[in-house]
């Protein structure tokens, strides 16, 4: 006769703490926005007027929205393969255990633990074309000095260098340990056969760290496109709106001009568009496991 497990009431027990705080900090929020961007809520009236789809009307007409979307798109684009590749660069260097290196990746990691504020603190000194260290560089070495944070055609550079110095560190971690799980008897084998680095390299590495690529470009398009505190500590999002993300135009129409309504559709249509790349990265995976198989 089958017995019936009883129910393990201690797994309620400990998984309660973070789904209580996942449904109030996480779902509701997902969930509140969604309902809000049908409405008009300026926070300065008692109630909410239902405007079904005229917040969404709204965006896709206004010029600023797209230009801070595409501005977003930019960032994503450019940064995330320079976080990935310097990453990988540095994991490889740094992959052979010894105190050096220890030192070189407490070093390289180090910045990553810094806040917002202090990462843009230190480069927006950085940046300046009179006192900073990279304006000093410039005139030591003759060059014309540039204005970076004031400059259009270099705005988004600095914040995309400020940005890989701050996170290329985990995206280091994260590749350090799927080459770690190289078996390095492979390696060995290779140098038998008489194999050079590159082909270790194209043949061996990338193809065993496939996995782990993945990981860190599917987290590294989701945090790009969620930039803001770097961009408004260092620009503002200008110069002229050259930088201006799309968080920061959420965060200034919701919390500056009190819209939270036209604000909820926005972040709605965010969230939409990091939802929908991350489905075709999971759904392009999936297909080429099966293609293999």
């Amino acid at each position: 006769m089958r017995t019936i497990k009883s129910f393990n009431y201690s797994v309620v027990f400990f998984l309660f703490p973070f789904m209580a705080i996942y449904l109030v900090f996480q779902i509701f929020p997902l969930f509140h926005a969604l309902f809000a961007s049908f409405f008009k809520w300026d926070l300065l009236t008692s109630g909410m007027t239902f405007k079904g789809l005229a917040n969404y009307t709204r965006m896709l007409k206004d010029p600023t929205f797209w230009s801070s979307f595409f501005n977003t798109l930019k960032f994503v684009l450019y940064s995330t393969p320079l976080l990935i590749i310097i990453g990988l660069i540095f994991a490889i260097l740094l992959n052979k255990k010894s105190k050096v290196n220890s030192s070189f990746r407490t070093a390289f990691f180090a910045p990553y633990v810094f806040s917002v504020s202090v990462t843009t603190l230190i480069w927006g000194f950085m940046f300046n074309p009179q006192k900073g260290l990279i304006g000093k560089a410039f005139t030591f070495l003759d060059l014309p000095v540039i204005n970076w944070l004031t400059d259009p055609h270099f705005a988004m550079a600095a914040i995309i260098i400020c940005t890989l110095w701050w996170t290329v560190g985990f995206n280091m971690i994260l590749l350090l340990a799927g080459l770690q799980d190289i078996d390095p008897f492979i390696y060995e084998a290779s140098s038998i056969d008489g194999a050079k680095w590159y082909h270790d390299f194209f043949h061996i590495t990338v193809p065993s760290l496939k996995r782990t690529i993945e990981l860190v470009a599917i987290l590294q398009i989701i945090a790009s496109f969620q930039i803001f505190g770097q961009v408004y500590i260092l620009t503002k999002g200008g110069p002229g709106g050259t930088t201006r993300v799309l968080i920061q135009y959420i965060y200034e129409t919701g919390f500056r001009d009190y819209q939270l309504g036209y604000a909820s559709a926005m972040a709605v249509f965010l969230f939409l568009a990091m939802f929908a790349i991350s489905l075709i990265q999971l759904t392009f995976k999936s297909e080429k496991k099966n293609a293999k198989e």
